[in-house]
């Protein structure tokens, strides 16, 4: 049945940031709609009665279609498009196969222009937001990640396209996280102490600012980058 509550659609929602910013939504009143490639990762504890969780790949234009068309037939609006949805694979560039450059791009970076071009009809009748997870990777490098950050690099510049083409109607800005602990591995106090704001990320640490941008006080803030990494990328980091 159709609401009359803000909805959402977060993708990569099963775990990370991508569950953070769903509960975070969740509280602040919104029906959120939780996307993922894999139903047995789906979260099945999100607070509140106004999650629904949906599996799809977001890299088939046939599951983005069907995905978009499912919240307007049940929600009936859609008022703000989180994408989130990444993967990485660290080989060396010889190791690397084409099929796997283009698996990156479909998740990373394919999808985001997929969701908005199907969602667009939805979002502008909400005035609405686009808000994108790219990375820190947008801007410096590791070995052997050349497609993660070549998809991140050009989902900043899609939302900035993104935000020019859509406006008024619609605002979209990018937040691009450094590193943020998924509890994934285990910290050391130096991973801490590196970080000019004496900590690594937090999930939530993402989500309040995802939350900030869907919102209405953030309405004037389009086409912008918001690097959320605790000073990382303006700090020398020379060998001694």
């Amino acid at each position: 049945m159709p609401t009359h509550h803000p909805v959402a659609l977060v993708t990569g929602g099963a775990r990370g940031i991508g569950h953070a910013v769903a509960v975070r939504l969740l509280r602040d009143g919104w029906h959120v709609v939780v996307a993922d490639r894999d139903a047995a990762d789906l979260p099945t504890n999100l607070p509140g009665g106004h999650a629904r969780n949906v599996t799809a790949d977001i890299g088939e234009e046939t599951e983005v279609t069907r995905l978009v068309q499912g919240i307007a037939d049940r929600e009936g609006r859609l008022d703000a498009l989180v994408c989130n949805a990444g993967v990485m694979i660290r080989k060396p560039l010889g190791a690397l196969t084409l099929g796997e450059w283009n698996a990156v791009l479909a998740t990373n970076l394919t999808s985001t222009f997929l969701l908005a071009r199907a969602a667009e009809g939805l979002l502008r009748t909400a005035r609405g937001a686009i808000v994108t997870i790219a990375s820190s990777r947008a801007h410096q490098s590791e070995p052997n990640t050349e497609s993660y950050s070549a998809t991140k690099g050009g989902l900043l510049a899609l939302t900035h396209a993104l935000a020019i083409s859509l406006g008024p109607d619609v605002r979209a800005n990018c937040v691009s996280p450094g590193w943020i602990d998924t509890g994934t591995d285990p910290l050391r106090p130096e991973d801490h102490t590196q970080h000019p704001a004496g900590r690594v990320g937090r999930p939530e640490d993402v989500a309040s600012l995802v939350a900030w941008l869907v919102g209405p006080e953030s309405g004037f803030v389009t086409g912008a980058e918001f690097l959320t990494d605790g000073g990382m990328t303006r700090k020398m980091i020379y060998a001694d």
